[in-house]
Protein backbone atom coordinates (compact mmCIF):
# COMPACT_ATOMS: atom_id res chain seq x y z
CA UNK A 1 0.00 0.00 0.00
CA UNK A 2 1.73 3.53 -1.12
CA UNK A 3 2.35 5.73 1.76
CA UNK A 4 1.60 9.17 0.72
CA UNK A 5 1.55 12.67 2.46
CA UNK A 6 -0.88 15.55 1.72
CA UNK A 7 -0.06 18.70 1.71
CA UNK A 8 -2.72 20.98 1.50
CA UNK A 9 -1.82 24.82 2.01
CA UNK A 10 -5.25 26.60 1.56
CA UNK A 11 -9.42 26.03 1.93
CA UNK A 12 -9.59 25.54 -1.99
CA UNK A 13 -7.13 22.83 -1.97
CA UNK A 14 -9.20 20.96 1.21
CA UNK A 15 -12.74 21.80 -1.09
CA UNK A 16 -11.59 20.60 -4.24
CA UNK A 17 -9.45 17.59 -3.52
CA UNK A 18 -10.27 16.79 0.35
CA UNK A 19 -13.47 16.98 -0.34
CA UNK A 20 -13.80 15.23 -3.52
CA UNK A 21 -13.61 11.44 -3.91
CA UNK A 22 -10.05 12.03 -5.01
CA UNK A 23 -8.83 10.43 -1.89
CA UNK A 24 -12.42 8.43 -1.16
CA UNK A 25 -11.39 4.51 -1.14
CA UNK A 26 -7.43 4.85 -2.76
CA UNK A 27 -5.26 2.15 -2.30
CA UNK A 28 -2.96 4.35 -0.03
CA UNK A 29 -1.97 5.26 3.59
CA UNK A 30 -2.54 8.80 3.93
CA UNK A 31 -0.99 11.25 5.68
CA UNK A 32 -2.07 14.96 6.67
CA UNK A 33 0.58 17.86 6.66
CA UNK A 34 -1.66 20.93 8.03
CA UNK A 35 -2.33 23.77 10.09
CA UNK A 36 -5.82 23.70 9.89
CA UNK A 37 -8.41 24.15 13.28
CA UNK A 38 -9.95 22.03 15.27
CA UNK A 39 -13.38 22.24 13.52
CA UNK A 40 -12.11 22.09 9.67
CA UNK A 41 -10.02 19.25 10.61
CA UNK A 42 -12.86 17.37 11.93
CA UNK A 43 -14.78 17.86 8.81
CA UNK A 44 -11.92 16.68 6.56
CA UNK A 45 -11.58 13.44 8.92
CA UNK A 46 -15.41 12.98 8.06
CA UNK A 47 -14.95 12.51 4.36
CA UNK A 48 -11.02 10.95 4.16
CA UNK A 49 -9.41 8.45 6.45
CA UNK A 50 -6.05 10.05 8.00
CA UNK A 51 -3.56 7.90 9.42
CA UNK A 52 -1.26 10.68 10.92
CA UNK A 53 -0.49 14.23 10.89
CA UNK A 54 2.33 16.55 10.51
CA UNK A 55 1.59 19.72 12.65
CA UNK A 56 3.62 22.47 10.29
CA UNK A 57 6.07 24.79 12.01
CA UNK A 58 5.60 27.97 11.20
CA UNK A 59 7.53 29.08 8.06
CA UNK A 60 9.50 32.54 8.08
CA UNK A 61 11.06 33.29 5.31
CA UNK A 62 14.79 34.43 5.36
CA UNK A 63 14.92 38.08 3.28
CA UNK A 64 17.55 36.12 0.89
CA UNK A 65 15.09 33.75 -0.20
CA UNK A 66 12.46 36.49 -0.41
CA UNK A 67 15.03 38.09 -2.98
CA UNK A 68 15.17 35.71 -5.07
CA UNK A 69 11.74 34.35 -4.91
CA UNK A 70 10.57 37.84 -5.61
CA UNK A 71 13.61 38.08 -8.16
CA UNK A 72 12.61 34.98 -10.03
CA UNK A 73 9.03 36.38 -10.54
CA UNK A 74 9.72 39.65 -11.65
CA UNK A 75 12.21 37.86 -14.27
CA UNK A 76 9.68 35.61 -15.01
CA UNK A 77 6.58 37.67 -15.80
CA UNK A 78 9.01 40.24 -17.81
CA UNK A 79 9.96 37.05 -19.34
CA UNK A 80 5.89 36.02 -20.11
CA UNK A 81 5.18 38.91 -21.03
CA UNK A 82 7.17 38.68 -24.21
CA UNK A 83 7.20 34.91 -24.69
CA UNK A 84 2.97 35.26 -24.82
CA UNK A 85 2.96 38.55 -26.61
CA UNK A 86 0.88 39.74 -24.01
CA UNK A 87 1.22 43.13 -22.04
CA UNK A 88 -1.47 42.45 -19.27
CA UNK A 89 0.84 39.45 -17.74
CA UNK A 90 2.53 42.20 -15.97
CA UNK A 91 -0.81 43.37 -13.81
CA UNK A 92 0.54 40.06 -12.00
CA UNK A 93 3.13 42.12 -10.39
CA UNK A 94 1.92 43.51 -7.22
CA UNK A 95 4.81 44.29 -5.39
CA UNK A 96 4.07 45.80 -1.62
CA UNK A 97 5.58 48.79 -1.49
CA UNK A 98 4.04 50.42 1.87
CA UNK A 99 6.87 50.98 3.55
CA UNK A 100 10.31 52.61 2.75
CA UNK A 101 11.81 49.13 3.31
CA UNK A 102 9.38 47.45 0.80
CA UNK A 103 9.74 50.54 -1.88
CA UNK A 104 13.58 49.53 -1.38
CA UNK A 105 13.46 46.17 -2.06
CA UNK A 106 11.03 46.12 -4.84
CA UNK A 107 13.17 48.87 -6.53
CA UNK A 108 16.02 46.93 -6.64
CA UNK A 109 14.52 43.83 -7.67
CA UNK A 110 12.84 45.60 -10.51
CA UNK A 111 16.39 47.27 -11.21
CA UNK A 112 18.04 43.70 -11.13
CA UNK A 113 15.15 42.23 -12.91
CA UNK A 114 15.89 44.46 -16.03
CA UNK A 115 19.63 42.54 -16.65
CA UNK A 116 18.29 39.45 -16.23
CA UNK A 117 16.36 38.91 -19.60
CA UNK A 118 18.41 35.35 -20.88
CA UNK A 119 16.13 32.37 -20.02
CA UNK A 120 19.51 30.98 -18.42
CA UNK A 121 19.86 33.79 -16.22
CA UNK A 122 16.69 32.74 -14.41
CA UNK A 123 17.38 29.10 -14.25
CA UNK A 124 20.65 30.37 -12.48
CA UNK A 125 18.71 31.93 -10.26
CA UNK A 126 16.17 29.13 -9.37
CA UNK A 127 19.41 27.33 -8.66
CA UNK A 128 20.08 29.69 -6.12
CA UNK A 129 16.44 29.41 -4.91
CA UNK A 130 16.98 26.36 -4.30
CA UNK A 131 20.12 26.38 -2.33
CA UNK A 132 18.86 29.28 -0.33
CA UNK A 133 15.77 27.39 1.00
CA UNK A 134 18.26 24.14 1.72
CA UNK A 135 19.49 26.59 4.89
CA UNK A 136 15.90 27.78 6.29
CA UNK A 137 15.86 26.11 9.55
CA UNK A 138 12.02 24.78 8.40
CA UNK A 139 13.96 22.82 5.88
CA UNK A 140 15.56 21.01 8.55
CA UNK A 141 12.65 20.50 10.55
CA UNK A 142 10.55 18.90 6.99
CA UNK A 143 13.53 17.03 6.34
CA UNK A 144 13.35 15.26 10.26
CA UNK A 145 9.86 14.47 9.66
CA UNK A 146 10.04 13.26 6.02
CA UNK A 147 12.86 10.59 7.42
CA UNK A 148 10.29 9.49 10.05
CA UNK A 149 7.03 8.97 8.06
CA UNK A 150 8.96 7.97 5.45
CA UNK A 151 6.34 8.67 2.61
CA UNK A 152 6.85 7.44 -0.55
CA UNK A 153 5.00 10.59 -2.52
CA UNK A 154 4.44 13.89 -1.35
CA UNK A 155 1.47 15.47 -3.17
CA UNK A 156 0.84 19.69 -2.93
CA UNK A 157 -2.71 21.12 -3.75
CA UNK A 158 -1.16 24.60 -4.49
CA UNK A 159 1.96 25.23 -6.93
CA UNK A 160 2.33 29.09 -5.09
CA UNK A 161 1.97 28.00 -1.14
CA UNK A 162 5.01 30.01 0.37
CA UNK A 163 6.45 26.89 2.64
CA UNK A 164 5.78 24.28 -0.34
CA UNK A 165 9.24 24.59 -2.20
CA UNK A 166 11.04 24.19 1.00
CA UNK A 167 8.96 20.96 1.68
CA UNK A 168 9.31 19.60 -1.79
CA UNK A 169 13.04 20.52 -1.22
CA UNK A 170 13.21 17.96 1.37
CA UNK A 171 10.95 15.20 -0.03
CA UNK A 172 13.52 15.77 -3.18
CA UNK A 173 16.49 15.30 -1.22
CA UNK A 174 15.31 12.32 0.57
CA UNK A 175 14.19 10.24 -3.10
CA UNK A 176 10.31 11.21 -2.14
CA UNK A 177 8.97 11.01 -5.22
CA UNK A 178 6.47 14.74 -5.53
CA UNK A 179 3.61 15.55 -7.21
CA UNK A 180 1.42 19.49 -7.43
CA UNK A 181 -1.46 20.21 -9.25
CA UNK A 182 -1.48 23.77 -10.63
CA UNK A 183 -3.97 25.34 -8.83
CA UNK A 184 -6.35 26.79 -11.25
CA UNK A 185 -6.31 27.38 -15.30
CA UNK A 186 -5.00 30.74 -14.91
CA UNK A 187 -2.33 30.61 -13.23
CA UNK A 188 0.79 29.65 -15.39
CA UNK A 189 1.34 32.79 -16.89
CA UNK A 190 1.66 34.75 -13.68
CA UNK A 191 5.20 32.78 -13.00
CA UNK A 192 4.04 31.75 -9.68
CA UNK A 193 5.56 28.27 -9.73
CA UNK A 194 8.16 28.44 -6.80
CA UNK A 195 8.23 24.87 -6.40
CA UNK A 196 10.38 21.79 -7.86
CA UNK A 197 8.10 18.54 -8.63
CA UNK A 198 8.63 15.14 -10.48
CA UNK A 199 4.83 15.31 -11.73
CA UNK A 200 2.64 17.99 -12.04
CA UNK A 201 -1.66 17.83 -12.62
CA UNK A 202 -3.03 19.90 -14.60
CA UNK A 203 -6.59 20.72 -15.71
CA UNK A 204 -6.29 20.27 -19.94
CA UNK A 205 -4.53 20.09 -22.98
CA UNK A 206 -4.34 23.82 -22.68
CA UNK A 207 -2.82 24.07 -19.37
CA UNK A 208 -0.41 21.48 -20.60
CA UNK A 209 0.69 23.46 -23.40
CA UNK A 210 1.37 26.99 -21.36
CA UNK A 211 2.71 25.32 -19.12
CA UNK A 212 5.94 23.27 -21.13
CA UNK A 213 5.96 26.80 -22.79
CA UNK A 214 6.70 28.85 -19.87
CA UNK A 215 8.84 26.61 -18.17
CA UNK A 216 10.83 24.71 -20.93
CA UNK A 217 13.10 22.90 -18.68
CA UNK A 218 10.23 20.94 -17.35
CA UNK A 219 9.73 17.50 -19.74
CA UNK A 220 6.58 16.75 -21.12
CA UNK A 221 6.54 13.10 -19.56
CA UNK A 222 6.50 14.86 -16.05
CA UNK A 223 2.91 16.90 -16.93
CA UNK A 224 0.09 14.62 -16.96
CA UNK A 225 -3.84 15.76 -17.83
CA UNK A 226 -5.65 14.49 -14.79
CA UNK A 227 -8.69 17.37 -15.05
CA UNK A 228 -9.78 18.96 -11.61
CA UNK A 229 -12.39 17.01 -9.51
CA UNK A 230 -14.04 20.52 -8.27
CA UNK A 231 -16.34 19.85 -11.30
CA UNK A 232 -16.93 16.09 -10.16
CA UNK A 233 -19.25 17.61 -7.26
CA UNK A 234 -21.96 18.64 -10.05
CA UNK A 235 -22.75 15.52 -11.28
CA UNK A 236 -22.91 13.92 -7.96
CA UNK A 237 -27.12 13.58 -7.08
CA UNK A 238 -25.70 13.68 -3.61
CA UNK A 239 -24.48 17.01 -3.36
CA UNK A 240 -28.31 18.39 -4.50
CA UNK A 241 -30.35 19.73 -1.72
CA UNK A 242 -34.04 19.21 -2.34
CA UNK A 243 -35.48 22.31 -3.82
CA UNK A 244 -38.52 22.95 -0.57
CA UNK A 245 -35.33 22.58 1.63
CA UNK A 246 -33.02 24.28 0.00
CA UNK A 247 -35.04 27.79 -0.59
CA UNK A 248 -36.77 27.36 2.83
CA UNK A 249 -33.48 27.42 4.49
CA UNK A 250 -32.30 30.87 2.95
CA UNK A 251 -35.50 31.84 2.79
CA UNK A 252 -36.38 32.17 -1.17
CA UNK A 253 -39.30 32.87 -2.93
CA UNK A 254 -40.63 29.10 -4.34
CA UNK A 255 -42.40 31.55 -7.30
CA UNK A 256 -39.71 33.26 -8.20
CA UNK A 257 -36.49 32.34 -10.83
CA UNK A 258 -33.19 33.25 -9.15
CA UNK A 259 -30.87 35.61 -10.73
CA UNK A 260 -27.48 34.85 -9.07
CA UNK A 261 -24.39 37.49 -8.74
CA UNK A 262 -21.35 35.51 -7.32
CA UNK A 263 -18.80 38.16 -6.20
CA UNK A 264 -14.68 37.83 -6.74
CA UNK A 265 -12.17 39.30 -3.85
CA UNK A 266 -11.57 42.47 -3.22
CA UNK A 267 -7.89 42.75 -5.30
CA UNK A 268 -9.15 40.80 -8.68
CA UNK A 269 -12.71 43.11 -8.34
CA UNK A 270 -13.12 46.06 -6.72
CA UNK A 271 -15.85 47.51 -7.62
CA UNK A 272 -18.55 44.29 -7.10
CA UNK A 273 -20.73 46.04 -5.25
CA UNK A 274 -21.35 48.80 -7.65
CA UNK A 275 -21.92 46.31 -10.11
CA UNK A 276 -24.25 44.29 -7.66
CA UNK A 277 -25.83 47.66 -7.13
CA UNK A 278 -26.27 48.44 -10.88
CA UNK A 279 -27.76 45.02 -11.38
CA UNK A 280 -30.78 44.75 -7.82
CA UNK A 281 -31.68 48.76 -9.29
CA UNK A 282 -32.24 47.49 -13.25
CA UNK A 283 -33.91 44.54 -11.58
CA UNK A 284 -36.07 46.96 -9.50
CA UNK A 285 -36.60 49.74 -11.54
CA UNK A 286 -37.91 47.35 -14.42
CA UNK A 287 -40.35 45.11 -12.62
CA UNK A 288 -38.25 42.18 -13.35
CA UNK A 289 -38.31 41.89 -9.21
CA UNK A 290 -42.32 40.48 -9.72
CA UNK A 291 -40.48 36.76 -11.18
CA UNK A 292 -37.01 36.90 -10.15
CA UNK A 293 -35.13 37.24 -6.86
CA UNK A 294 -30.82 37.98 -6.60
CA UNK A 295 -29.17 35.63 -4.70
CA UNK A 296 -25.42 37.30 -3.33
CA UNK A 297 -22.55 34.78 -3.12
CA UNK A 298 -19.47 36.27 -2.19
CA UNK A 299 -15.78 34.87 -2.98
CA UNK A 300 -14.97 33.14 0.26
CA UNK A 301 -11.99 34.96 1.19
CA UNK A 302 -13.63 38.04 1.02
CA UNK A 303 -14.46 38.77 4.32
CA UNK A 304 -14.49 42.85 4.09
CA UNK A 305 -18.07 43.53 4.56
CA UNK A 306 -18.13 45.72 2.03
CA UNK A 307 -21.70 45.02 0.12
CA UNK A 308 -23.69 45.31 3.73
CA UNK A 309 -24.55 48.58 2.69
CA UNK A 310 -25.87 47.67 -0.98
CA UNK A 311 -27.60 44.30 0.16
CA UNK A 312 -29.16 46.11 3.05
CA UNK A 313 -30.43 49.21 0.47
CA UNK A 314 -32.50 46.03 -1.62
CA UNK A 315 -33.34 43.92 1.28
CA UNK A 316 -36.64 43.10 -0.16
CA UNK A 317 -34.57 41.59 -3.32
CA UNK A 318 -31.05 40.60 -2.42
CA UNK A 319 -30.62 37.14 -0.60
CA UNK A 320 -26.93 36.79 0.58
CA UNK A 321 -25.86 33.02 0.94
CA UNK A 322 -22.56 33.87 2.55
CA UNK A 323 -20.03 30.40 1.65
CA UNK A 324 -19.91 27.87 4.54
CA UNK A 325 -16.68 28.59 5.49
CA UNK A 326 -14.57 28.89 9.01
CA UNK A 327 -12.26 31.67 9.50
CA UNK A 328 -9.30 31.02 11.24
CA UNK A 329 -7.62 34.31 10.91
CA UNK A 330 -8.43 37.03 8.30
CA UNK A 331 -5.95 35.61 5.43
CA UNK A 332 -6.94 33.56 2.49
CA UNK A 333 -4.53 31.01 3.27
CA UNK A 334 -6.31 30.81 6.65
CA UNK A 335 -10.39 30.73 5.42
CA UNK A 336 -11.74 26.99 5.52
CA UNK A 337 -14.20 25.56 3.82
CA UNK A 338 -17.21 22.85 5.57
CA UNK A 339 -18.25 20.11 3.43
CA UNK A 340 -21.81 21.33 3.62
CA UNK A 341 -21.06 24.84 1.35
CA UNK A 342 -20.04 21.98 -1.50
CA UNK A 343 -23.98 21.00 -1.24
CA UNK A 344 -24.61 24.97 -0.98
CA UNK A 345 -22.91 25.81 -4.02
CA UNK A 346 -24.15 22.75 -6.07
CA UNK A 347 -27.63 23.52 -4.98
CA UNK A 348 -27.17 27.22 -5.99
CA UNK A 349 -25.99 26.34 -9.96
CA UNK A 350 -29.03 23.82 -10.01
CA UNK A 351 -31.92 25.90 -9.14
CA UNK A 352 -30.44 29.57 -10.41
CA UNK A 353 -31.59 30.90 -14.38
CA UNK A 354 -28.06 32.66 -14.13
CA UNK A 355 -24.61 33.86 -13.12
CA UNK A 356 -23.51 37.38 -13.22
CA UNK A 357 -19.84 37.80 -12.18
CA UNK A 358 -16.76 39.68 -13.54
CA UNK A 359 -14.86 36.79 -15.24
CA UNK A 360 -15.25 34.05 -13.06
CA UNK A 361 -14.22 30.64 -13.25
CA UNK A 362 -18.25 30.61 -11.97
CA UNK A 363 -18.97 30.65 -15.62
CA UNK A 364 -18.03 26.88 -15.63
CA UNK A 365 -19.40 25.67 -12.32
CA UNK A 366 -22.81 27.05 -13.48
CA UNK A 367 -21.99 25.72 -16.94
CA UNK A 368 -22.54 22.10 -15.32
CA UNK A 369 -25.96 22.83 -15.35
CA UNK A 370 -25.58 24.50 -18.48
CA UNK A 371 -26.97 27.55 -17.18
CA UNK A 372 -25.89 31.04 -18.89
CA UNK A 373 -23.18 33.25 -17.65
CA UNK A 374 -23.09 36.90 -17.98
CA UNK A 375 -19.46 38.80 -17.70
CA UNK A 376 -19.57 42.31 -16.47
CA UNK A 377 -17.58 44.41 -18.67
CA UNK A 378 -17.78 48.34 -17.84
CA UNK A 379 -16.00 49.94 -15.44
CA UNK A 380 -17.78 52.35 -13.28
CA UNK A 381 -15.84 55.41 -13.65
CA UNK A 382 -13.50 56.84 -16.34
CA UNK A 383 -10.06 56.67 -16.46
CA UNK A 384 -9.88 54.50 -13.16
CA UNK A 385 -7.03 52.33 -12.21
CA UNK A 386 -8.75 49.21 -12.51
CA UNK A 387 -10.77 48.33 -15.94
CA UNK A 388 -12.79 45.42 -16.75
CA UNK A 389 -10.72 45.63 -19.98
CA UNK A 390 -7.55 44.29 -18.27
CA UNK A 391 -9.09 41.58 -16.59
CA UNK A 392 -10.51 39.93 -20.52
CA UNK A 393 -7.12 41.39 -21.56
CA UNK A 394 -5.34 38.18 -18.93
CA UNK A 395 -3.44 35.28 -21.03
CA UNK A 396 -6.39 32.50 -19.84
CA UNK A 397 -9.41 34.68 -21.34
CA UNK A 398 -7.75 33.63 -24.93
CA UNK A 399 -8.81 30.23 -24.23
CA UNK A 400 -12.46 31.40 -25.03
CA UNK A 401 -13.13 29.90 -28.22
CA UNK A 402 -15.79 32.83 -29.05
CA UNK A 403 -17.10 35.36 -27.25
CA UNK A 404 -21.01 33.80 -27.79
CA UNK A 405 -19.45 31.31 -24.69
CA UNK A 406 -21.30 34.19 -22.32
CA UNK A 407 -23.58 36.80 -22.18
CA UNK A 408 -21.79 40.62 -21.73
CA UNK A 409 -22.49 43.64 -19.93
CA UNK A 410 -20.81 46.15 -21.97
CA UNK A 411 -22.29 49.07 -20.40
CA UNK A 412 -24.91 49.99 -17.29
CA UNK A 413 -27.36 51.23 -20.05
CA UNK A 414 -27.42 47.20 -21.54
CA UNK A 415 -27.89 45.64 -18.40
CA UNK A 416 -31.52 44.93 -18.69
CA UNK A 417 -31.52 44.14 -22.22
CA UNK A 418 -29.08 41.93 -21.37
CA UNK A 419 -30.47 40.29 -18.73
CA UNK A 420 -33.69 39.84 -20.17
CA UNK A 421 -32.54 38.04 -23.54
CA UNK A 422 -30.17 35.69 -21.36
CA UNK A 423 -32.85 34.82 -19.35
CA UNK A 424 -35.62 33.94 -22.14
CA UNK A 425 -32.48 32.63 -24.48
CA UNK A 426 -30.23 30.78 -21.89
CA UNK A 427 -27.99 28.70 -24.52
CA UNK A 428 -24.76 29.74 -25.00
CA UNK A 429 -21.71 27.95 -25.89
CA UNK A 430 -20.02 27.85 -22.92
CA UNK A 431 -19.94 24.30 -23.01
CA UNK A 432 -17.05 24.30 -25.78
CA UNK A 433 -15.36 26.62 -23.65
CA UNK A 434 -15.16 24.56 -21.11
CA UNK A 435 -14.18 21.16 -23.37
CA UNK A 436 -10.67 23.68 -23.85
CA UNK A 437 -10.56 24.28 -19.91
CA UNK A 438 -11.58 21.10 -18.56
CA UNK A 439 -10.41 17.94 -19.78
CA UNK A 440 -11.74 14.24 -17.95
CA UNK A 441 -14.33 16.76 -15.50
CA UNK A 442 -16.09 13.15 -14.65
CA UNK A 443 -12.94 11.32 -14.58
CA UNK A 444 -10.53 13.72 -12.75
CA UNK A 445 -10.27 12.06 -9.20
CA UNK A 446 -9.95 8.56 -10.37
CA UNK A 447 -7.30 10.21 -12.34
CA UNK A 448 -5.59 11.83 -9.83
CA UNK A 449 -5.49 8.81 -7.81
CA UNK A 450 -3.67 6.76 -10.51
CA UNK A 451 -0.72 9.43 -10.92
CA UNK A 452 -0.52 8.77 -6.65
CA UNK A 453 -0.24 5.41 -7.20
CA UNK A 454 2.31 5.09 -10.02
CA UNK A 455 5.42 3.12 -9.52
CA UNK A 456 7.98 5.63 -8.27
CA UNK A 457 10.76 6.11 -10.60
CA UNK A 458 13.34 9.13 -9.68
Amino acid sequence: MKNVLLLVPDGTGIKNYLYSKTFQDIDATLHLAHNFDVATLSEIKKRVTISSEILMPQYQEGIKEKYYRELIHKCRINHNEVLFKNPSIQKFYKPKKTSAKGKLFYNTIETVAKTKKNYTQILSLEQSYQKQIRRNPFYASIKKELERLQPEVVFCTHQRALSAPCFFAAAQDLNIKTITVIYSWDNVPKARLALKADRYLVWSTWMKKELLLAYPEIEDNQVAITGSPQFEFYKDPVNIIEKDTFYDTYGLDKDKGIICFSGDDVRTSPHDPQYLQDVAAQVKASGLDKDYQIVFRRCPVDVSGRYQEVIAQFKDLIIDMPPLWNIDGNVWSAIYPRYEDVKVLVSLAKYSDIVINVGSTMAFDFGMFNKPCIFINYDQEPNQAWTTKTIYEYQHFRSMPTKDAVYWFNSKSEILNTLKLALTKPNTVIDNWFKIIINHPEMAAKNIQLELLLETKL
